[in-house]
C-alpha cells in the first residue's frame, strides 16, 4: 500500500511568502517573465532564472548549478527557512470560485516503480532525463505533483481536526487566491496519517506525470541509505476535490480537402448539425463542437459505427484521434505534427473562433471534460491518455513547499 513520509519543508519567511510563490516557470510569457524579475526581488522566479542576475541567458547543467546557487542564497538572505522537525503540511487553496484542501508529503518512488501510484500519460524520455539532471544539480523539489485518492472520512476528520487552529502561514496573492499552510508535527497524528494511507489500495497521478518520472529515474541512481531521493514531493487530494477541464483542439489545414468534401467525410461517422455563427460547446460525452469557416457544427457519434472495447476507446480525445485527426486530417502523433495546437480556458472556444477566423486554423475542435472515474478506468487498465487530455486544478504554486535532498 502507498507509504508516505513527513519532510522538513523549505518555506518562504511570513513577510516573503506572498511575493516569493510563483505560477509553475512554462506558465510565463516573456514579457510577464521579465517583469516579473525586474520588479520582484523575492520572486521564485529569481531563482529559476539566474542568468538575469547578470543579463544573460543560461541553459543546461551551468543553469542547473546556478539555480542551486540562487537557492543557497535566499537561504542565506532569510528569504527561505528550513523547518526544524519533519512534519506533514496542510494545505487549503481558496480562489474566488473553489476551495482545495490536501496533504503534502513525501511519496514513495518504490510505490511509483511498482504502480501503486498508477499512471494515465505518457512521459517522453529525454524530458524524464533533463528534469532528473535539474533535480540531481538543484538538490531541491519545489513543484509537487498532484496525486488523488478516493475520499476516506478518517482522513477528512484528521483534516477538520488539524483546521481547528490557526494556520502557520496564511496570505493572499494579487490572483485572488488565499493559502493556508498548517505543519503537522504532532507524533501520533504523523502516525496515524501514515497508516491512513497505507489502507488506500492506490494513488493516481492526476498531474505530474514527468515530475514523478524523473523522480523515480535519480532514485535509481542512489544509494538507498540517501532516502530522501527515494521519495518525491506530492500533495494529496481528494478525487471530489478535483476539477477536469478540457484541452480543446485547432488544426491548420484540412489535409487536402474542401469543406465539402471535408464535411462529407465527418457525415460517415457522425450526425452533424450546423449551429450558425453563436458561440457552442459540446454538451455531454461523445458530442463534440466545431468552427469551420465561419460557423459552428455539433458533431453527434452514429450509434454502431465505433466499437468501444476499453476504457480508453471510451475517452473523447481519443475517439476524436481514432475517427477525425487520424483519418481524415492525416495527424499520426499527437505529439510531434505541428500542424495541431491544444488550447483551453473558460472563454476558449471564443478564441478557437478568433484563431479560425484569422486563418491562423483551419478549424477547431471543442471537447466535453473528461472525467475522474476515466481517468482512473484508464490508468487501472494500464492505458494511457493522448497528450493534453485534461487540465487539472488545483495547479500548486511554486516555491510554496520546497522538498530538499
Amino acid at each position: 500500500m502507498p507509504k508516505i513520509k513527513p519532510f522538513k519543508g523549505v518555506r518562504a519567511a511570513a513577510d516573503k511568502a506572498a511575493h516569493l510563490i510563483s505560477r509553475t516557470y512554462q506558465d510565463y510569457g516573456k514579457k510577464e517573465l521579465k517583469a516579473q524579475l525586474k520588479y520582484n526581488p523575492y520572486s521564485f522566479l529569481q531563482i529559476l532564472n539566474p542568468g538575469y542576475k547578470f543579463n544573460q541567458e543560461i541553459s543546461g547543467i551551468e543553469r542547473f548549478s546556478l539555480v542551486r546557487n540562487r537557492y543557497l542564497e535566499f537561504k542565506e538572505e532569510g528569504y527561505l527557512i528550513q523547518d526544524e522537525q519533519p512534519a506533514f503540511y496542510l494545505y487549503e487553496n481558496i480562489d474566488p470560485h473553489h476551495s482545495y484542501t490536501g496533504i503534502i508529503a513525501g511519496t514513495s518512488t518504490k510505490d511509483y516503480q511498482d504502480n501503486k501510484i498508477k499512471k494515465h500519460e505518457d512521459t517522453l524520455s529525454f524530458k524524464e532525463v533533463l528534469f532528473k539532471d535539474y533535480l540531481k544539480s538543484a538538490g531541491f523539489n519545489a513543484e509537487p505533483v498532484l496525486l488523488t485518492y478516493k475520499d476516506r472520512p478518517d482522513i477528512n476528520q484528521m483534516i477538520d481536526q488539524v483546521k481547528q487552529r490557526q494556520p502557520d502561514t496564511f496570505f493572499s496573492t494579487t490572483d485572488f487566491n488565499s493559502h493556508k499552510i498548517w505543519a503537522i508535527t504532532d507524533p501520533q497524528m504523523i502516525e496515524s496519517l501514515e497508516k491512513q494511507f497505507q489502507e488506500i489500495p492506490e494513488l493516481y497521478i492526476a498531474d505530474g506525470h514527468h515530475r514523478s518520472a524523473s523522480s523515480s529515474l535519480l532514485s535509481q541512481e542512489m544509494d538507498p541509505d540517501q532516502e530522501s531521493y527515494h521519495y518525491f514531493m506530492s500533495l494529496l487530494i481528494a478525487e471530489d476535490q478535483l476539477n477536469i477541464y478540457e484541452f480543446n483542439r485547432q488544426v491548420k489545414d484540412l489535409n487536402g480537402l474542401t469543406k465539402e468534401e471535408f464535411l462529407i467525410r465527418l457525415d460517415q461517422k457522425f450526425r452533424i448539425q450546423n449551429r450558425g455563427i453563436e458561440l457552442y460547446k459540446p454538451s455531454k460525452k461523445h458530442h463534440f463542437s466545431m468552427y469551420l469557416d465561419g460557423e459552428f457544427y455539433s458533431l453527434y457519434l452514429r450509434k454502431g459505427l465505433y466499437e468501444i472495447t476499453n476504457p480508453l476507446q471510451d475517452l473523447d480525445t481519443q475517439m476524436l484521434y481514432d475517427l477525425i485527426l487520424k483519418p481524415i486530417l492525416g495527424i499520426e502523433d499527437l505529439r510531434t505534427d505541428l500542424r495541431i495546437r491544444y488550447s483551453y480556458g473558460k472563454h476558449d472556444i471564443m478564441h478557437i473562433k478568433e484563431r479560425v477566423d484569422k486563418h491562423e486554423f483551419a478549424v477547431g475542435f471543442g471537447l466535453f471534460p473528461a472525467t475522474v472515474e476515466q481517468m482512473k478506468s484508464i490508468a487501472d487498465a494500464d492505458l494511457r491518455m493522448p497528450p493534453k487530455s485534461t487540465f487539472i486544478r488545483p495547479k500548486l504554486p511554486s516555491g510554496l513547499i520546497i522538498y530538499e535532498f
